[in-house]
């Protein structure tokens, strides 16, 4: 089967129960390694839970067990102290986007999801512990009482690979929400959500979290494990994550009883203001932002900038300023440690063969960098963006030269996630313009790629969605009026005559 990787096997993980054979092979993304894993017929039947009314044992948990069931975890997560994990990370070397400093820097954070502090802020603020812990009681105007819980789901849940935090985040929404959860990996970090597992299963086997996990891989759009799974008495939800392909297949599955939450990519961008211009010291500071923005994570993040729009002016004094600009952006993100930011990993053809072209046209771009998979800055000497845009990766960004900020919010839209705004002050003046016009999350210049998990995602709350929301009505007739008491009074009539 060509080299050792392909004897790799990723193992299916079914509550409790390792699952490795009937073994078939699979390819990882670009067709350079493959993995072998369970064949997903001999076990899709076994995936789903029997019944609902089995989440039952999820209610025995109180919030507190929840807690300290994740920080437990989280400190057998730590990559020292874990050989699955570190096994995890070796086998990912040749499947991940990320190279290995950055795969490394992930894996060794990935516990810091479990914090307890950390995970009662994304309670707290995502949905409300009070409305994970009981029925909230909220009185309405009509006289009636009403409480308010949110219950778990039966989840399936199609995770993004671009870093081991992926399964992280959705083994803790999970256990927030006492939802039962079914993870389907996907090729580019098929080991990561396994190893977390099969940690759970070590440490406490018998625990009802443990017991509402399963791990398994199959290749997006297999219809006969779809098929048996995403059906409404199986499943409630699925929370995808990924592009158009990875999406598709999925909707055929939409019906009544079964709800897609859907976490597409997204592009990102960046507004830089004249402050910027007003000192050298400014200037190196929106640089080296920028450069944060462009290179963090290699600009594998929905959130890394892409298009960067200059208010520059778009005269000939205007793009010399943008041109200072993106040589010191490109000065700095060479700057960047590499647990951060490296050179990358497999440097996209396309991007690579205009770079190319761009090195022979000194008139409308100016070019910093090379396609030599370090990164470039090319800054528009006009006030229009490459025709390649959506393309951009591989840490190459396209500097815009504007003349006023409208010119940059008109060219954002609903697939605009992040825009990094550089000075805050700028941003407090054009968010509401960036919300309306689509863009999902407005950010101080230099912290795009980072995140807290009690925010809202695209532009959704991803853990609210993922609870059901059940209401308990209480009226009485002294304070909510009632139509059926017309007719008793019209009994209490008739039986006096």
């Amino acid at each position: 089967m060509g080299s050792d990787m392909t004897e790799m096997i990723v193992p299916a993980y079914i509550r409790g129960e390792l699952v490795e054979g009937p073994l078939v092979e699979f390819g990882g993304r670009g067709g350079d390694a493959s993995f072998l894993a369970p064949d997903p017929l001999s076990f899709v039947d076994r995936l789903a839970l029997r019944s609902p009314s089995m989440l039952t044992d999820l209610y025995t948990l109180s919030f507190d067990d929840i807690l300290d069931y994740l920080q437990e975890l989280g400190e057998h997560l730590r990559l020292d102290r874990n050989p699955l994990m570190q096994e995890a990370l070796e086998a990912s070397v040749p499947f991940a986007d990320l190279t290995r400093p950055l795969l490394q820097s992930a894996y060794e954070t990935a516990h810091e999801l479990f914090q307890r502090d950390r995970v009662i802020e994304h309670a707290e603020r995502s949905v409300g512990i009070d409305y994970l812990e009981g029925w909230v009681k909220q009185p309405r105007l009509d006289g009636r009482e009403v409480g308010i819980r949110a219950f778990g789901a039966r989840t399936l849940h199609i995770i993004a690979g671009n870093s081991p935090w992926m399964a992280c985040l959705t083994i803790v929404r999970c256990a927030i929400a006492r939802c039962d959860a079914i993870i389907k990996v996907p090729s580019n970090d098929p080991m990561t959500a396994g190893a977390i597992a099969r940690t759970m299963a070590k440490m406490a086997p018998d625990h009802p979290i443990t017991k509402h996990l399963a791990v398994a891989y199959w290749k997006g759009g297999h219809v006969e494990v779809e098929e048996k799974l995403c059906d409404p008495n199986n499943i409630e939800k699925i929370i995808a994550w990924g592009g158009f392909a990875s999406v598709k297949h999925v909707t055929r599955y939409i019906q009544p009883g079964l709800e897609l939450i859907s976490l597409d990519p997204k592009r990102s961008s960046t507004v830089i203001g004249p402050e910027a211009f007003e000192s050298e010291a400014a200037m190196d500071e929106a640089a080296a932002r920028a450069a944060a923005d462009i290179g963090m994570m290699n600009q594998n993040a929905c959130s890394s900038a892409r298009v960067v729009y200059v208010l520059s002016g778009s005269d000939e004094d205007g793009v010399e300023r943008c041109n200072t600009l993106g040589g010191k952006i490109y000065e700095k993100m060479l700057l960047l440690p590499e647990a951060v930011s490296t050179p990358v990993k497999d440097f996209d053809h396309d991007v690579r063969a205009h770079i190319k072209a761009l090195i022979m046209d000194d008139e409308y771009y100016k070019l910093f960098g090379r396609n030599d998979g370090r990164g470039a800055i090319i800054v528009s000497q006009e006030k229009e963006a490459v025709d390649w845009a959506p393309k951009l990766c591989g840490r190459v960004a396209n500097l815009v030269p504007i003349d006023t900020v409208d010119e940059a919010i008109r060219e954002m839209n609903s697939y605009t996630q992040t825009v990094g705004v550089y000075p805050d002050s700028l941003k407090a003046e054009i968010r509401d313009a960036l919300a309306i016009q689509g863009a999902q999350r407005i950010m101080s210049l230099g912290y795009v790629i980072t995140s807290t998990e009690a925010s809202p995602q695209d532009g959704i709350e991803p853990l609210r969605r993922m609870c059901r929301w059940i209401t308990d009505d209480t009226c009485v007739p002294e304070t909510t009026p009632a139509v059926w008491e017309s007719v008793l009074a019209k009994n209490r009539a008739e039986a006096a005559e």
